[in-house]
């Protein structure tokens, strides 16, 4: 296909994926979910599990084999703005005095599921078709365990802020909390995407890489972000160019050396000064490509999943079996931990809630398995169910607490005679 016939087919798909994802993302948001609901189910529509399934041809047409790498691509700039966001509001909530009681929950929160994934693959070996072949099962054990392993932390941001709990402890500690889960889960999904290959100059690599990375971070990318969006920077437009630039490098960088683009991004976003004119960069270059582009990673993955394949008994159960486990691992681990950490029944419950949810960050660390060819159609579709089951869960659990289980009065998130300190804005989407 010419460019010339490929360019108006992209534009169509991308006119389509558009207004489906706000169509349904406005009809789950009738019955209390966020967005990103809307557009995780979008993507599964438009793909093989129902347009695809009723009327092939019409998937076909509207997405084309030669379109896909397209929306792949286009997908990724929406990723690394939405990544960018959330590196940015991740600092924004640093410092805040709950290092221990955050770090215990998010401790448990990761190792328990992790466990859990890792030992379910492990019985799966040889009975279910979720396996490559040329991929080591310990590798696609581990990659199990670390999906279990994530937290939704955008969509946890929001739901803190919907719910009117910013300036909490309780807001502060579970954004704490999600925060260092993804953290840890995404650098345990660096060392298996390294494992992976199975030989040591990628991994070596990968390590190397991400220690020059981290101090270009450290000494050279934070200290030019922060005179650039100083009061003695350049001009808005200057300023916006010199971010994007900053932001597309290293995204350019971390892919090369393994780890992936929403890797440089997250940094990226965390080196930001916090000031009015990084906000305020973060919001034009994140908010437009997140809404154009970041629906078009949702299709390219709804592409991928068949929940046709569930009618494989084998695959049906080891997917009902990791739902049980991704949300009895997370939300009990959690809950405990919070117990454990001295925090009230309510909160802790709550806590356990919103950790349960996998949301988008799920689906991104599928996507980048499958890029990585260590992830099969079967395993990405029982996965993505996993994503989008804990993901609905949030919401309605949530209300449920709210009118069995109430909340203590909210505490200040500081000690007594400091002020509350507000938090800044949340991620749009989970």
């Amino acid at each position: 296909m010419s460019p010339s016939v490929l360019s108006p087919r992209f534009f169509v798909a991308v006119v389509v994926i558009l207004l489906v994802c706000r169509l349904v993302s406005w009809a789950v948001g009738r019955i209390g979910q966020p967005p990103v609901v809307g557009e995780m189910i979008a993507g599964v529509l438009l793909g093989p599990s129902l347009l695809g399934a009723v009327a092939s041809g019409a998937e076909n047409e509207l997405f084309p084999t030669a379109v896909r790498p397209l929306l792949y691509v286009a997908g990724q700039i929406g990723l690394v703005a939405f990544m960018f966001q959330v590196g940015h509001e991740f600092r924004t909530h640093l410092g805040r005095g709950l290092a221990r009681s955050a770090a215990a929950v998010s401790a448990a929160g990761t190792v328990v599921p992790l466990a859990l994934g890792a030992l379910l693959a492990f019985g799966a070996h040889g009975r279910v078709d979720v396996f490559v072949p040329s991929v080591a099962p310990g590798v696609t054990y581990a990659f199990v365990g670390v999906t279990l392993a994530i937290t939704a932390f955008p969509m946890l941001a929001r739901i803190i802020s919907e719910r009117g709990l910013t300036g909490t402890r309780y807001g502060s500690l579970a954004l704490a909390s999600g925060a260092i889960d993804d953290v840890v889960a995404w650098c345990l999904l660096a060392g298996v995407l390294a494992a992976a290959t199975g030989r040591p100059r990628p991994i070596l690599l990968a390590v190397g890489g991400a220690a020059a990375f981290a101090l270009a971070v450290l000494y050279l990318v934070r200290p030019l972000l922060t005179r650039v969006l100083g009061p003695h920077g350049p001009q808005d437009e200057v300023r916006m160019l010199i971010v994007a630039a900053v932001l597309f490098a290293a995204a350019w960088f971390t892919d090369e050396i393994g780890l992936y683009a929403v890797f440089g991004a997250f940094c990226v976003g965390m080196a930001m000064p916090a000031n009015a004119a990084a906000e305020h960069a973060v919001v034009t270059i994140s908010t437009p490509n997140r809404i154009v582009f970041l629906p078009l990673f949702f299709v390219y993955s709804g592409l991928n999943t068949r929940f046709g394949l569930l009618t494989n008994r084998p695959l049906l159960v080891f997917s009902a079996v990791a739902v049980l486990l991704a949300v009895l691992g997370k939300f009990t681990a959690c809950w405990a931990a919070a117990r454990l950490a001295g925090q009230e029944r309510p909160v802790a419950l709550r806590l356990g809630t919103l950790m349960n949810a996998r949301g988008l960050m799920q689906l991104i660390a599928l996507n980048v398995g499958l890029a990585a060819g260590i992830v099969n159609s079967a395993l990405f579709t029982a996965l993505v169910l996993v994503a989008l089951i804990t993901t609905l869960m949030a919401a309605p659990m949530l209300s449920w607490l709210d009118r069995r289980v109430p909340m203590p009065d909210p505490e200040p998130e500081q000690e007594p005679g400091q002020e509350p300190t507000p938090f800044g804005a949340v991620a749009a989407t989970g």
